[in-house]
């Protein structure tokens, strides 16, 4: 019988080693499996590669795990914002190091990774720093530079909800990287809302199959919303945002 559900988050990342390659989704706090970064806190795991959108957002989930120092380079497009000061600080004291990739060739490096495609011509970065060494090639005369895949040890995922063959699917902008992630990884981890029985997850609505998943956790609905819909919440200032009903004209519904 295929089961691949864990019963704790402590489960879930047993046997992550340090110097690890980790892909962690989200966009920024949307879709971050914040339960599955601080097992993995708990855990111990250091000296790893982080491969995120973002470089962490206040203290909790990515940035806390680089508050712990665990971190020695991460890969992203989008290391700093006002709430980044963890890895500002870190940046600045040369304790961690960043390798900076546009949004769209990280995706696409991503999702390459996971498809078996071995490079890829991209015109983004060309006549920048950013594709200093790289080959270029002219087609159909305009200039792209030669991209690889980025492929991961471990990927953690934060999806909505599983079956037990893991299954996946997301809720609203939380999908962000998480399927892209799931298929560049050798170990896919998620973390979701619930565990459902296997039959009830329309076939048409699954995202991510199963057969990129290798370990699956339920850590409970989010405290933000009820039955999958957004009921209010505080944002990192802890300013009360918005309720059901008027989530859909602020678009907050969409935020996590």
């Amino acid at each position: 019988m295929i089961d691949k559900t864990v019963g704790s988050v402590e489960d879930a990342v047993a046997g992550i080693r340090d110097g690890a390659t980790i892909m962690i989704g989200g966009f920024g706090r949307a879709g971050q499996p914040v339960e599955l970064i601080d097992a993995l806190i708990a855990q111990g795991a250091g000296d790893l590669t982080i491969i995120n959108n973002n470089a962490g957002n206040g203290d909790t989930g990515l940035a806390a795990l680089l508050a712990k120092k665990r971190v020695r380079k991460i890969v992203c497009s989008f290391p700093r914002q006002h709430d980044s000061w963890v890895f500002d600080d870190l940046y600045r004291a040369g304790e961690i190091e960043l390798e900076l990739v546009p949004q769209g060739n990280l995706a696409e490096r991503i999702r390459a990774a996971g498809a078996g495609i071995g490079a890829f011509f991209s015109p983004t970065g060309v006549g920048t720093q950013l594709a200093d060494g790289k080959e270029l090639r002219e087609i159909d005369g305009r200039t792209y530079a030669l991209e690889y895949p980025i492929k991961a040890d471990v990927a953690l995922v934060g999806a909505y909800r599983a079956d037990r063959w893991g299954n996946l699917i997301y809720r609203e902008t939380a999908r962000n990287f998480g399927p892209i992630m799931a298929a560049a990884a050798s170990t896919t981890i998620v973390q979701v809302d619930e565990i459902v029985p296997l039959g009830s997850l329309d076939p048409e609505t699954v995202v991510t199959p199963g057969i990129f998943v290798d370990r699956v956790v339920a850590v409970g609905e989010r405290a933000w919303l009820r039955d999958g819909a957004f009921v209010g919440g505080v944002d990192i200032e802890g300013r009360a945002l918005a309720d059901a009903s008027t989530a859909s004209a602020t678009g907050a519904e969409g935020d996590q």
